[in-house]
C-alpha cells in the first residue's frame, strides 16, 4: 500500500510542478511573461491552471497526510517505556576519608619550577 502512495505521491508532485512552472508570471522580473502571441493567453487558461494548481496541492497535502498515517496503523500505541523491564536501583556510599589525610583543597600544588630572566639584546 505504501508503494502504492508514493507512486501517486511522486506522479502528483510532478503535474504540481509543471502547472505551477506553465503559469504566467505576474510580478517576476525575469521578462518571461506570456504575450498576445503566446499559446495560452486569456483568462480561461488561466483558472484552469489556477484552480489544478489548488487541486494538485490539496491532492499532495493528502498523500503527504496518508503516508505518515498508513506505514503506522498496524502499529501498537504504548508508550516503549511501559514494556521495559523494572530492575532494582542500588546506591553507592563513599567510603569515608582516612583521618590521616589532609582535607580536600580546591588550589592546585604549584609545580617548583626556576624562572628564568629574559634576554638582553
Amino acid at each position: 500500500m505504501t508503494t502504492v502512495l508514493l507512486t501517486i505521491h511522486f506522479l502528483i508532485s510532478v503535474a504540481l510542478v509543471a502547472t505551477v512552472l506553465l503559469q504566467r508570471s505576474e510580478g517576476g522580473a525575469l521578462g518571461m511573461g506570456g504575450g498576445p502571441g503566446s499559446m495560452m493567453s486569456g483568462r480561461g487558461a488561466a483558472d484552469v491552471l489556477t484552480r489544478s494548481t489548488s487541486i494538485l496541492g490539496a491532492l499532495f497535502f493528502t498523500t503527504s497526510v496518508l503516508l505518515t498515517v498508513v506505514p503506522n496503523l498496524g502499529k501498537s500505541s504504548d508508550s516503549v517505556v511501559i514494556g521495559a523491564p523494572v530492575t532494582e536501583t542500588t546506591t553507592q556510599t563513599l567510603p569515608e576519608p582516612a583521618a590521616d589525610t589532609a582535607p580536600a583543597t580546591s588550589e592546585r600544588p604549584v609545580p617548583n619550577v626556576p624562572v628564568q630572566a629574559p634576554e638582553e639584546e
